[in-house]
C-alpha cells in the first residue's frame, strides 16, 4: 500500500525565529504557525479557532528563515509530519508530539521596505531616464525586458 506525508500550511509566525547550529554545523530552527479558521455554526453564529502547528526547519531552509521571517509574518509551509517520543524524567510516563519537519516554505505578505506606489511623474520628472538597475541588483529590481537582445522587435516577445 503507498503511503504520503505531505502537510501544506498558511498561518502566521508567533515569534521571531531563532537559529541554532548542530555541533557539525547545520542551521536547525523551530518555529510556532498559528493558523486560524473561520466557520458558521448551525444557529448562524460566526466563529474562528486557531491552531497552532510547531515547524522544525532545517539547514538552507532555516537560515532564510533565521535572515527574513519575524513574529506577525504569514508563512506558507511545505513538509511532512514527524512524531517524537520521549519518557518525562519527572513522572516517568512516555510522551509523545507530533510537529512538522518543513521542506520548503515561502513568505508571503508584501515584501519589508518595498516601495510604496508613487503618482505619475511631471512633465519634467518624464524626460529625465531613469538609472537602470546594475547587474547585481535583486531580479525585483530588475526592469520589465531587461537581458532582451537589441535588435529584436518587441512585437516578437511572446510575453
Amino acid at each position: 500500500m503507498a503511503n504520503v506525508n505531505k502537510v501544506i500550511l498558511i498561518g502566521n509566525v508567533t515569534r521571531d525565529v531563532e537559529v541554532k547550529t548542530t555541533p557539525k554545523g547545520t542551521a536547525v530552527a523551530g518555529i510556532t504557525l498559528a493558523v486560524n479558521r473561520s466557520y458558521k455554526t448551525d444557529s448562524g453564529e460566526k466563529r474562528e479557532e486557531v491552531t497552532f502547528v510547531d515547524v522544525e526547519l532545517w539547514g538552507r531552509v532555516a537560515e532564510i528563515a533565521g535572515e527574513y521571517v519575524k513574529k506577525g509574518n504569514p508563512l506558507y509551509v511545505e513538509g511532512r509530519l514527524k512524531q517524537d517520543s520521549w519518557e518525562d524524567k519527572d513522572s516517568g510516563q512516555k510522551r509523545t508530539k507530533l510537529k512538522v519537519v518543513a521542506e520548503n516554505i515561502q513568505l508571503l505578505g508584501a515584501r519589508q521596505g518595498a516601495a510604496k506606489a508613487t503618482p505619475p511623474p511631471s512633465s519634467e520628472a518624464a524626460e529625465a531616464t531613469p538609472e537602470a538597475p546594475t547587474a547585481g541588483s535583486p531580479s525585483w529590481v530588475r526592469g520589465y525586458g531587461e537581458g532582451i537582445p537589441s535588435g529584436i522587435p518587441s512585437d516578437d516577445i511572446p510575453f
